[in-house]
């Protein structure tokens, strides 16, 4: 390959690594989002046929057909898969990412075992670490999924001694991998180290519940990230390495960003079996010297509180995402300011099942983006806000989340929503989030209780504010 070639591709790497670069930066806003995500996809096609030329590809055909296949499985998930689904479609495309790095670095190991060539130190640590991430990526992604897909319980899991069992394993992954370094022909040994990776994976999700799973899914995403910076090592290429890097970097930070929304260490998330999916209260809890009484109320009065308001903020969560009501939200949204009513959408960073799933439920719907408001920029607003109104969100406008130390989400920053003038609420019923923990809200004297399916209670109120034009 001639200098001129190589040089070449090094500036097409470049160039896709800057690509990559402004499209996450531009990831960071949903007014941007879109065309971030067009560059970055922009990026990676210059990379691919930069890779294809540099590499001395074995069948173009074969890589033709592969890429026919992943081209059409993409456009029909991109198609046929719901928002509501799309954590699940995040986590299972971290998984496979995990199982492709994985698989490159067992591929990798066996073509220098089957060269009779002494395989160097570097070479096995980087094959071990291959594995090791790789596998972890993809059992633990595809339990996620299924926890998200409601194919096993998305409670926490959990058995005597999982966590020492969970070091034994570690412990003896580590142990069989300095056995490796000493003789790396030992296919007894490495399988048994791909077998442990990969058990490994399923029980580092398995005690992690439903409310925790924002975090999990950008801890996985990191996860992957990291793999394939490990199997650029492997290939010796600098694109992967790059492009693996920034993934994994951007998925720790949001990790952590999400840690700081629900006021927990990465290490009570991965190992504090939250949200039991029962009530966690107890008879410490504050919420249980509450009064339990509720305000119920219909559509006819829900919507004259909203038609007559000066200002209502919407907040949303993973109920609306559950009923497909985002579109209904949006018309009411609409017709609420034809009636002359400010309206604002208040995001919490942690509200549904993966970072920035309501953002992405209204930009699908159409939402105007000024009108998204974050946490910290809405709540100094509720107190002169006429209306909450709040959509199958639950834990994320608890207030017990800032007096009751004896519940599970106490130290949690939330929605200020208690602190409007009145709150309406549409829930399907009185049963509580993803953490288990009984909401106090539902039953402050100010708040209004309007039962049912979002997308129908929605549609209801849609109608019912027309009549009052």
């Amino acid at each position: 390959m001639n200098n001129a070639l190589i040089t070449g591709i090094e500036l097409s790497y470049l160039l896709a690594a800057i690509l990559f670069i402004i499209g996450l930066k531009q990831l960071s806003s949903p007014a941007t989002a879109r065309q971030g995500n067009f560059l970055a996809a922009i990026g990676m096609l210059i990379a691919i046929i930069a890779t294809l030329i540099n590499q001395e590809i074995l069948s173009y055909g074969l890589i033709a057909v592969a890429l026919v296949i992943g081209s059409i499985i993409g456009l029909v998930s991109a198609q046929k898969v719901p928002m509501t689904a799309m954590p699940q479609m995040v986590g299972i495309f971290n998984g496979l990412g995990g199982a492709a790095s994985a698989l490159i670095a067992i591929g990798e190991y066996w073509r220098l075992l089957q060269s009779g060539e002494n395989i160097a130190f570097d070479s096995i640590l980087i094959a071990i670490l291959g594995i090791l991430i790789g596998g972890v990526t993809f059992t633990g992604s595809v339990l996620a999924f299924a926890k998200l897909q409601e194919l096993i319980s998305g409670a926490p899991v959990t058995f005597p001694f999982q966590q020492p069992f969970n070091i034994l394993l570690l412990l003896t992954f580590l142990g069989g991998s300095v056995y490796l370094f000493f003789d790396p022909t030992s296919i007894d040994v490495f399988l048994t180290l791909v077998a442990l990776s990969l058990i490994f994976g399923a029980l580092f999700v398995l005690p992690i519940g439903g409310g925790d799973m924002p975090v999990v899914i950008s801890l996985l995403n990191s996860f992957s990230g990291l793999a394939a910076s490990v199997v650029g090592f492997i290939l010796m290429n600098s694109m992967l390495i790059i492009a693996g890097a920034l993934v994994g970097a951007s998925g720790i930070i949001l990790t952590q960003i999400m840690c700081k929304a629900m006021n927990r260490s990465l290490a009570s998330v991965l190992f504090g079996a939250f949200g039991t999916g029962a009530s966690a209260g107890g008879e410490a809890s504050a919420t249980s010297s509450l009064d339990k009484s509720v305000h119920a109320i219909d559509s006819e009065e829900g919507a004259m509180m909203l038609g007559y308001a000066r200002s209502v903020v919407i907040v949303p969560g993973y109920g609306m995402a559950v009923a497909q009501a985002q579109h209904a939200v949006r018309e009411l949204a609409e017709q609420l300011e034809k009636n002359g009513v400010e309206v604002k959408y208040a995001i919490h960073p942690v509200a549904g099942r993966m970072p920035g799933h309501m953002n992405v439920l209204l930009a699908e719907a159409n939402v105007p983006y000024p009108q998204l408001y974050d946490m910290d920029d809405i709540n100094p607003e509720f107190e002169r806000v006429d209306v909450a109104l709040i959509i199958g969100a639950n834990d994320v406008v608890n207030p017990a989340a800032r007096h009751d130390k004896a519940s599970p989400i106490y130290g949690m920053p939330i929605l200020d929503v208690d602190k409007a003038q009145h709150t309406i609420v549409i829930k399907r019923s009185m049963r509580s989030g993803f953490a288990g923990v009984e909401n106090e809200l539902f039953y402050n004297p100010k708040t209004f209780m309007l039962f049912g399916s979002a997308q129908d209670v929605v549609a209801q109120l849609v109608s019912q504010v027309k009549d009052l034009s």
